[in-house]
């Protein structure tokens, strides 16, 4: 039976779906709708008469036939995507989409400060911003790169640095230090009420504190634990205890009062940002241009 259109569009959204075992997450990834894709496979099996998806209400595997056909198809398609993406270092205005994942902090720092400028200048290029502070598998989640700080990069990724290392530090409100007092050492927040970090493995984070050669690690204690910086903002502003985080996220708060620091002599230094990707896939346009558009204007 010879190729046709319909083939080769259903044959991409078929290796979508083998990817992520899931319409859902499938449709996601090519912008379309669950039903649309299903439609889409539905009328491929029909076409060629060959069952290529179990399909169950928990689940999608494929069939002897399916697993043939992405083992034939999935490199030359690929290689078609590329080309694909390469032809936009020819146009003259950018074009295309990318999806990437972010942790909350770097909407604030990174992605605020130069996405005005980005979509001045690349009108035409979409980006896809999906903000989360837990750690997802970034490509077989369908996106085309991630950003974290740079000691949870996954290892098998290529890694380019955005920011400089950034200071990590205590903070309080006014009203809470009017209360309670400030600690003059890490070991004295024992005696303090705190707003835990549970980070995005479900850990709840130590809090790191250097000064100098010395080191303190201290598992803050308090009733509230947060996975999010805008809710231990909130609950820091409010005054319900002592807060950590990074020093560029306080600094407004800093300037403005509503925040003041809390043993600031002891901040500990982490790695900045860094954007990664699979070396096994071209990195496209858009991803590139946002990366020299963050270290052009270098916004930390």
């Amino acid at each position: 039976m010879q190729l046709s259109r319909a083939d080769l569009a259903d044959f991409a959204y078929f290796i979508a779906i083998a990817k992520h075992r899931s319409f859902r997450r499938a449709a996601q990834e090519m912008g379309v709708t669950t039903s649309a894709l299903s439609h889409s496979m539905s009328a491929l099996e029909t076409r060629r008469g060959v069952r290529l998806l179990n399909r169950t209400t928990r689940s999608v595997t494929l069939t002897a036939a399916g697993e043939e056909l992405l083992d034939r198809i999935e490199g030359p398609l690929n290689a078609i995507n590329d080309a694909s993406e390469n032809l936009d270092r020819y146009r003259d205005t950018p074009a295309g989409r990318v999806r990437i994942s972010v942790p909350e902090d770097a909407v604030t720092l990174l992605l605020n400060p130069v996405m005005p400028t980005f979509i001045e200048r690349y009108p035409h290029v979409e980006v896809d911003i999906s903000v989360s502070n837990r750690l997802i598998d970034v490509i077989g989640s369908g996106f085309d790169a991630g950003i974290r700080y740079g000691g949870t990069v996954p290892e098998d990724m290529i890694a380019q640095r955005l920011s400089p290392d950034i200071g990590w530090m205590a903070a309080a409100a006014p009203s809470y230090i009017e209360q309670f007092g400030l600690p003059e050492h890490p070991s004295q927040l024992v005696d303090h009420r705190c707003v835990r970090i549970r980070l995005g493995n479900d850990q709840i984070y130590q809090w790191e504190f250097d000064r100098g050669e010395e080191s303190v690690v201290v598992t803050a204690p308090g009733p509230l634990t947060v996975d999010a910086t805008h809710a231990a903002l909130g609950l820091g502003l409010g005054g319900c205890g002592i807060i950590y985080g990074s020093e560029p996220i306080f600094r407004p708060y800093f300037k403005d009062g509503r925040l003041l620091p809390v043993m600031a002599d002891w901040m500990s230094l982490g790695s900045g940002f860094h954007i990664y990707y699979s070396g096994r896939r071209h990195v496209p346009t858009g991803v590139r241009l946002l990366v020299e558009l963050i270290r052009n204007i270098r916004p930390l």
